[in-house]
């Protein structure tokens, strides 16, 4: 396929199409005014639009009108411009623009549209306020950060497109007024005109839609869609995000691997030029937690977590001893070449992991003669100085950072300073996609707030072969059939084997203490379907937001979003969200209660 054709009535080039071949040809541009020289005998306009900048030369002896017209024009002026390509002068060559071996003297100027002074200029965004930035959005976005954002997130769709088309997926939409169910966050919610009284919800996922499909007969199916969820905003995460949903007919875990690493092979070749190596690696969720303290581990560095329960197993250490004997864990992070970390830095170090969730944090530092330098030094047996040495293979210079506590927060304080260590030592490879695939993560968790099992994916996740024979018994230890995609530390894709028999699906939706009311109130009709021949089925969601986030190296998926909310949940170019008439609240059959704002 050739490149676009964006020739039209008005125009006859884009602006950053202009090269040494068009020198001598009278060509037509249109677009924005980037910046604006008068000198004097000369004006010089750098002309802008999603293509790029090309440099248009105002001369009196060349064009009066084009010259004169010039004088009032400003930056942001919508201008329409017609003139000779000529080649630039040597001492006056750009070498950072694609352009900038030319310029185009002008014969023809017409303003199409006239421009207030802008809040600020694009060249200097990264010094704007991004509230500013998202409340004049339409300026923002002519930036050429965010032209290559929004163009690259286009470019992984199509390429996505492409490539489920080849592997025998068909694109099916699903509805976005939906059941609210409880499944996951919560749900946004519409009324109803029709039925006063009832809602939609807004869907957190299409799962429910996409298993239906399944036990329909189509075999693969696949929809890029909007997804929403009333839940804390962050950098990586929004209200209203897409989604690239896919699920499968007559698959194990294996197949649906086999078709996502298919996919980001695609994505990456065609969109950046990378040729990823397959397979992924693949590490189960009790490794990932033990190694590396998260469900979605960033492979880029090393420090791996080091388990030294056993090592202080008769430990005068009253913490330790503690730990030991009430079955918890005592595990370790060591940092080659970190023994001159000053005492404010180990402090802060200690201050961290309390906020992370540790009741304290040990450090030990190695000196060059291999002492051991801590305030816990006298509590540690010659036998316990020896086994860490050898265990960790400790060298001078080392720093130990010890955490003693039950497996889940051992695991989460040291995960979370791994990362923190990581960013402040500048261990963090660059220009780098490290992809992993978790699996074998338990099926449930315990609530203690709610007092209930709760699912760690979706209700609608299938136990293993091994855990649905613990299902009665000890259902904390069943494993389920699920799976998460994680690159560079985040998780853009989770999915799963889905239930596909009635009697296990009821048995699941009774764990998680729904009686049989609220069962057949939310999920009647799924029950009622899987009783009428469901294939074995599974299937993955992939973040888009996100994706194209770290593919794009950046740090917010507010960069790659057009009209994104703030952390505030707020939409600052329209004003959303805003009030709205009492006439359409009485249709809605809607009364406000009195707030402090009323």
């Amino acid at each position: 396929m050739g490149k676009p054709e964006y020739r039209t009535t008005m125009r006859s080039h884009i602006c950053g199409s202009i090269d040494r071949e068009l020198i001598d040809k009278k060509i037509s541009l249109c677009g924005w005014v980037n910046k604006r020289r008068d000198h004097g005998k000369l004006i010089f306009i750098d002309l802008r639009d999603f293509s790029g900048l090309v440099q248009l030369v105002l001369d009196p002896a060349f064009s009066s009108q084009a010259y004169v017209s010039g004088k009032d024009i400003r930056n942001e002026y919508v201008i329409k411009a017609e003139g000779m390509v000529r080649k630039r002068a040597e001492d006056a060559v750009n070498p950072s623009i694609p352009t900038g071996e030319i310029e185009v003297v002008i014969s023809s100027l017409t303003v199409l549209a006239a421009s207030k002074t802008p809040p600020f200029m694009l060249e200097h965004r990264e010094r704007v306020d991004e509230n500013t930035r998202l409340k004049y959005r339409y300026i923002d976005l002519r930036s050429s950060e965010m032209q290559r954002n929004l163009r690259l997130r286009h470019s992984i769709k199509a390429a996505a497109r492409q490539y489920f088309d080849s592997s025998g997926f068909i694109e099916v939409e699903t509805p976005i007024l939906a059941k609210s169910t409880p499944e996951g966050a919560r749900d946004f919610l519409v009324p109803s005109r029709y039925h006063p009284g009832k809602f939609y919800a807004l869907p957190q996922s299409p799962q429910l839609f996409k298993q239906t499909l399944m036990f329909s007969g189509f075999d693969r199916i696949y929809q890029i869609v909007k997804c929403f969820r009333d839940e804390a905003l962050r950098a990586d995460r929004q209200l209203e995000f897409t989604q690239i949903d896919l699920e499968m007919t007559f698959v194990e875990t294996d197949d649906v691997m086999d078709i996502i690493e298919g996919l980001f092979r695609t994505v990456f070749s065609q969109v950046l030029g990378i040729e990823l190596e397959t397979p992924f690696r693949r590490i189960t969720w009790r490794e990932s937690m033990e190694k590396y303290g998260s469900d979605k581990p960033d492979l880029r560095f090393g420090l791996a977590i080091s388990d030294i329960t056993g090592i202080f197993s008769g430990s005068s250490l009253q913490i330790f001893k503690k730990a030991v004997d009430s079955g918890d864990n005592i595990k370790c992070l060591v940092l080659p070449d970190a023994a001159a970390f000053s005492r404010r830095d180990l402090d802060g170090l200690v201050e961290a992991a309390k906020e992370s969730g540790a009741g304290g944090l040990a450090w030990i530092k190695v000196g060059d003669d291999m002492s051991f330098q801590s305030p816990i030094t006298k509590f540690l047996s010659g036998q316990e100085v020896s086994d860490l040495t050898s265990t960790l293979n400790l060298a001078p210079g080392s720093l130990l950072l010890i955490v003693a506590d039950n497996f889940t927060t051992c695991c989460k304080v040291l995960g979370d300073l791994r990362v923190l260590l990581a960013k402040k030592l500048d261990m963090i490879k660059k220009d780098v996609f490290e992809f992993v695939w978790v699996y074998d993560f338990p099926l449930f968790e315990w609530d203690e707030e709610e007092a209930r099992l709760t699912s760690i994916h979706h209700p609608f996740t299938s136990p293993d072969e091994e855990g649905k024979k613990l299902l009665d018994k000890e259902p904390l230890k069943v494993k389920s059939k699920a799976y998460d995609i994680v690159l560079n530390g985040s998780e853009i894709g989770g999915g799963s084997i889905r239930i596909n028999n009635a009697g296990l699906q009821q048995k699941i939706f009774k764990l998680l203490d729904m009686d049989e009311d609220m069962v057949e109130k939310n999920f009647g009709f799924l029950i009622d379907a899987l009783s009428y021949g469901a294939p074995p089925h599974g299937g993955i969601a992939l973040g888009m937001d996100r994706l194209a986030m770290i593919m794009g190296g950046l740090d917010s998926i507010r960069e790659v979003i057009a009209f994104p909310m703030t952390q505030s949940a707020m939409e600052l170019m329209t004003g959303t969200p805003s009030e709205v008439s009492r006439k359409q609240l009485e249709e809605l059959s809607i009364e406000l209660a009195e707030t402090e704002d009323n």
